[in-house]
Order: C-alpha cells, then sequence, then structure tokens
C-alpha cells in the first residue's frame, strides 16, 4: 500500500499520489496518462482527474501497479476490480496487476474457441483466477522471454495451461510444457503464430494473432515522446545486432497492433506501421 509520508515532492495535491518506491515502469502512464507524469526516474501525480472516467483510469493504474506504489486518499479502488482484464479490441484483454518481478510489464489475454491465451503473466491473484475462470479459463501461456515469466506457473497449475517459450530462455521456465526451437516462425493453429525474434535476450519471441495483433515483449514498442515505433538500445541484454535483424523479418509480416510487455501500446494502419518499422530499422542501424 502506498505511503503518504513518502509522497514523491512533484504530485500536485489531492486525492492520488505517488510514493518514493516507484520503480518507472511506466504502467500508470500508460492507463492514466492525463493523471500521471513522467520524472527522471519515478512517476508523479501531474494532474488530479477531473471526471469519474479520468478518475476510474487513476484508479486502474492504482490496481495495476507493480510496487503498490500509488495512493488514494479518498478514492475506493475496489470499485473498479471488475474492469480487469481491460478490453482492448475484440478478443483481445490488458489483464492489468502487473507484476514488480517482471519490472512491471504488461500481460495479455485472448479469448479463443480453440482455448484461451495469455501473454506473459500477471500477479497471480483471486480476483484474476474468477476472471479467467469466467472466461473460459487458461489453454495455453505464451511467454516472449525469460524476464517476464512472473507466476506463470501458478497460473499453468490452476488451469493445467500449456506454457509456451523459446528454449534459449527456457532456463527461466524448466518446467514448461513446450519449448520451441530455432529462427523459424511456429503457428498454432491458423490464428496464432510464434516468430523468434532473438536480439532482446537469446530466446525472445513475438505472437502474431489474426495478422492483426503483435504482442512484442521487450522486442518492439511506441514511443510518447517521439511518437514513433522505437526498440529499447539501453535494455537489450544479448545483441543489438540480432534485434535489427529481428526487427527487419518483422517487415513480413502484417499487423496494426503493437501488444508491449513494456512501453507504449499502439494502433496504427498497416501502410503506417510497415513505414514506421522501416524508420525504426533505419534508425537503430545508425544508433
Amino acid at each position: 500500500m502506498a505511503n503518504g509520508n513518502l509522497a514523491v515532492a512533484e504530485n500536485v495535491p489531492g486525492d492520488f499520489f505517488v510514493d518514493s518506491t516507484c520503480i518507472d515502469c511506466d504502467t500508470c502512464r500508460q492507463l492514466a496518462p492525463e493523471t500521471f507524469g513522467e520524472a527522471p526516474d519515478y512517476s508523479f501525480v501531474r494532474r488530479q482527474p477531473t471526471d469519474d472516467q479520468e478518475r476510474r483510469r487513476a484508479l486502474q493504474a492504482l490496481l495495476a501497479c507493480p510496487t503498490s506504489s500509488i495512493g488514494a486518499r479518498q478514492s475506493n479502488a475496489r470499485e473498479v476490480l471488475s474492469d480487469f482484464p481491460l478490453p482492448i479490441e475484440d478478443e483481445v484483454y490488458y489483464c492489468g496487476f502487473n507484476s514488480e518481478s517482471s519490472f512491471g510489464a504488461n500481460s495479455y489475454l485472448v479469448k479463443h474457441p480453440a482455448g484461451n491465451w495469455l501473454i506473459d503473466s500477471p500477479r497471480f491473484l483471486p480476483v484474476l483466477v474468477k476472471r479467467f475462470e469466467a472466461a473460459g479459463g487458461v489453454g495455453r501461456i505464451f511467454l516472449t522471454h525469460r524476464d517476464d515469466v512472473a507466476d506463470s506457473d501458478k497460473y499453468a497449475q490452476r488451469f493445467g495451461a500449456e506454457r509456451i517459450i523459446h528454449e534459449r530462455d527456457a532456463s527461466a521456465v524448466k518446467d514448461a510444457e513446450r519449448k520451441i526451437g530455432g529462427d523459424e516462425a511456429v503457428p498454432f493453429g491458423s490464428d496464432f503464430l510464434l516468430i523468434p525474434t532473438p536480439g532482446h535476450t537469446r530466446g525472445h519471441a513475438v505472437l502474431l494473432y489474426k495478422n492483426r495483433y503483435l504482442f512484442t515483449g521487450d522486442h518492439l514498442a511506441y514511443s510518447r515522446r517521439r511518437q514513433s515505433l522505437t526498440a529499447f538500445r539501453r535494455a537489450c541484454w544479448y545483441s543489438w545486432e540480432e534485434q535489427i535483424r529481428s526487427m527487419e523479418k518483422l517487415l513480413d509480416y502484417d499487423f496494426e497492433w503493437i501488444l508491449t510487455g513494456h512501453g507504449e501500446r499502439i494502433h496504427l494502419p498497416l501502410p503506417e506501421m510497415k513505414r514506421q518499422l522501416r524508420e525504426l530499422i533505419g534508425w537503430m542501424k545508425r544508433a
């Protein structure tokens, strides 16, 4: 629970505040950008919510925060518990309840007639277990890479789900039910395609759903500051050159959404997504 005695100095006065335990994961700024701002190493409340919708988004950010660094002196976050998973589009949802063990990485749920997919893992909480049960359970858990496995083992045990990870990162989930090898794309039915994208880690991979939604882990994101696609040069743990080659590989695929582990998710028309991806590759080669 956030501590008002540790509230950072930049907070504007009012109901909501951020305390000094914030790890600057960006979760709150993605969910409620009108309320939360960015200092050099942490978030803060730059403006108190001005209407019910803004207040609701701020409460959603409070619940999603992986370190419980957001507080509300007057509002009750329990009133938005049932909002999660948050709908993104059609059968795709953002889970919320980001995990500190994944440095606040996002995770997602895809409802599918052949079995639902969890992409990376949120915290294991009864409220999410019940929501997943109501949605039909979880059949598969795709783990983009070793950093964001969080509580995937608990969800796999609870739902009897198959965890999928590339073998080069499988030391993080040694008992994973399915380990993918090599650099070739692997289809799962007609709707899902697992694409190895080494670079951020040796075993990083992304998941393409219906040629529209690309779950990118830490490989690809959107920069609010630059208003364009981006990659994280300072957070490349294996090989920047490999990550460039993996990014070039994505030019062969169509997608209009990038649904990220870290960084902003974004929806762009296909031609604009392709244009920005080419520009990003050029920037990466110069970086």
